[in-house]
């Protein structure tokens, strides 16, 4: 029944037919759940349910079908975990692919049961954790995808013994550690995408990465190719090879690697070390001149501890962001190093992307710091939300899709800082003006001046919470707690993010002049909730919108629901930022379905 434009769900009944082998249902307009019926189909051999929009868990039944040689549930809109159960179907052959929908979690170590698999695919998804060394278990896998994850850690020794390996794709990721020189000895191996994750070291050669085009190493900032040191440094693709090479490191990016960062009062200066040959050290004069000696009309903000400039850099195409730091205020030096050291060790699709930085000296002899970043044509989520007066006509309003994209976008960002770092980064001072909007109106979380690294008291940015106390965020984005003790902890950030989701829903700030009485936004919206949420919901952000009492009931009132849960009072009563992310998406996908998105 596959390729036809079937709507509506599977019906249950389906489960009665005992003696079905092959069940496809691929590439329609079908919903709903996967039943849980398919259990009882203990003959089949084939579940193609790829290409429709089922939603909900992947049911842990199927482990009944115990002679399933594929299961394709790829390009649908599936959450939660992957089963372990499922890997228990040790006659799946041919293909088991996830691909394409929202699952989240880790990937049970059970996957090293699949040791017939031919195919295995679960890219494009929202797992996270590291990839189990039992998938090296899998040795007759030809094609391995698992690309457009959240994986940390470094490629499993155990891949060695993927010796029919053809395809791997481990692309945009967050892996990292050296390239694994085995990979080379894996003469299956035909095409290798290590694309944008966070490998460093010297690239292996023989194998694959002899073959042309056939390995991917792009986004990878840190990594160095060895080439022959004769008459000078010759380029990246140079050849030919031999045993008397020098290692001639070569990078995508401006970066500089920053170590030795100082403690407030320290006297020592950071080592900072350019680590793009190509790329000149950014001076002082280069940031002058980038920035039209600081005109104001390059002014895009200021901050407690610097000021933003847009501006042009002569390495670089496209307009930049320059941040510069004022270290005449007491923190501004401590901002600069915490920001460094909080940016050199994040990578996530929606936390903004440092290009290079500026240790130098003022014209007037004074120590000068300064940021560059990707430059955001769209400014910030506060123009959006408030904008001046002269900017009515420049500015389009907010509409309701993008809002909840914005959301979703800044709790991935906050569950990738709270639950998937090496050890939990607290943002400390989420507001609306720190995240900036792209061209496409993705959102980026930025400004890690106020950061801290829990559970490493080793981590030159951790500092005691004393010497901080009167910088843990800005007013009405603050929580409660933090002005009664000095614990900082990830529930902050959550009630950040839920004041800022009212904010989002109302269109009020939290400090806004109607909220001075005594009142507050949340108390505000707490007050009008469910029955008259409708009375406190910005009417910009439902102009057009034909369905407002489905989009009301179904979509705005759950996420009011999560801005309140999150701006609970007391920390133990906020969420935490892995369930926000999965029931934000979930109603994206049900204000998808109203409009037949």
């Amino acid at each position: 029944m596959d390729y036809n434009l079937f709507t509506g769900t599977i019906p249950q009944t389906i489960g009665n037919l005992n003696n079905l082998t092959v069940l496809s249902f691929a590439q329609n307009k079908l919903s709903g759940h996967i039943p849980d019926v398919f259990g009882n189909l203990v003959q089949l051999t084939d579940i193609k349910l790829d290409g429709n929009n089922f939603s909900g868990r992947i049911p842990s039944s199927i482990v009944q079908c115990t002679q399933l040689q594929i299961l394709n549930l790829a390009h649908n809109s599936l959450d939660g975990n992957i089963p372990s159960m499922i890997f228990k179907i040790t006659s799946l052959s041919q293909e088991m692919n996830l691909s394409h929908n929202y699952l989240s979690g880790r990937m049970p170590d059970e996957v090293g049961n699949l040791i017939n698999l031919n195919k295995f695919g679960i890219s494009n998804n929202m797992l996270s954790g590291e990839i189990p060394s039992s998938l090296g278990q899998c040795v007759t896998l030809e094609y391995l995808e698992i690309q457009c994850n959240f994986f940390v850690g470094r490629i499993p020794q155990s891949f060695m013994n993927l010796v029919s390996i053809k395809e791997m794709d481990i692309s945009r990721n967050n892996l990292s550690g050296n390239i694994p020189q085995f990979l080379k000895s894996l003469s299956s191996l035909q095409d290798l995408n290590l694309s944008f994750n966070n490998f460093d070291g010297v690239i292996p050669t023989g194998g694959v990465f002899d073959i042309d085009n056939a390995v991917s190493i792009e986004g990878n900032n840190h990594l160095c190719t060895s080439v022959p040191k004769e008459k000078g440094t010759q380029d990246l693709g140079s050849s030919p090879r031999d045993t008397n090479t020098s290692y001639h490191c070569c990078y995508n990016h401006s970066i500089l690697c920053c170590e030795n960062l100082w403690k407030e009062g320290d006297a020592r200066k950071p080592h900072c070390q350019q680590i793009n040959d190509h790329v000149k050290n950014i001076t002082y004069q280069d940031i002058v001149k980038a920035t039209d000696r600081f005109s104001s009309a390059n002014l895009i903000g200021t901050g407690s501890f610097g000021t933003v400039y847009k501006g042009n850099l002569d390495r670089q195409q496209d307009e930049v962001a320059i941040k510069v730091f004022n270290l005449g205020i007491y923190g501004g030096q401590r901002s600069f190093s915490v920001e460094c050291e909080a940016l050199r060790n994040i990578r996530h699709r929606n936390l903004v992307k440092i290009i290079t930085l500026c240790s130098s000296v003022h014209s007037n002899g004074a120590d000068f710091k300064a940021l560059v970043f990707q430059y955001m044509a769209n400014g910030n989520l506060d123009t959006w939300l408030h904008p001046r007066t002269h900017e009515h006509s420049e500015r389009k309003t907010l509409a309701f899709n993008q809002r909840i994209n914005i959301a979703m976008d800044v709790a991935f960002a906050l569950d990738y800082l709270h639950n998937q770092c090496a050890s939990p980064l607290v943002h400390c001072d989420l507001k609306p003006s720190n995240i900036l909007l792209d061209l496409d109106m993705i959102a980026y979380v930025s400004d890690f001046g106020l950061a801290r690294c829990l559970n490493n008291t080793s981590n030159a940015y951790e500092g005691s919470s004393k010497s901080l106390a009167c910088l843990k965020g800005s007013i009405g984005y603050i929580p409660p707690e933090y002005g009664m003790s000095e614990t900082i902890s990830t529930k902050g950030d959550v009630y950040s993010f839920g004041v800022i989701l009212l904010e989002m829903i109302a269109g009020s700030s939290p400090t806004d002049e109607k909220f001075n009485n005594g009142t507050s936004l949340r108390e505000h919206v707490a007050r009008a909730f469910p029955k008259n949420t409708y009375e406190i919901v910005d009417p910009r952000m439902l102009q057009g919108e034909m369905n407002i009492t489905t989009v009301m009931q179904n979509c705005i009132i759950p996420l009011v629901r999560i801005g309140l849960c999150c701006s609970a009072a007391s920390p133990k009563d906020r969420w935490e930022m892995g369930q926000v992310s999965a029931e934000i998406l979930k109603i994206k996908h049900i204000f998808s379905s109203i409009h037949g998105v």
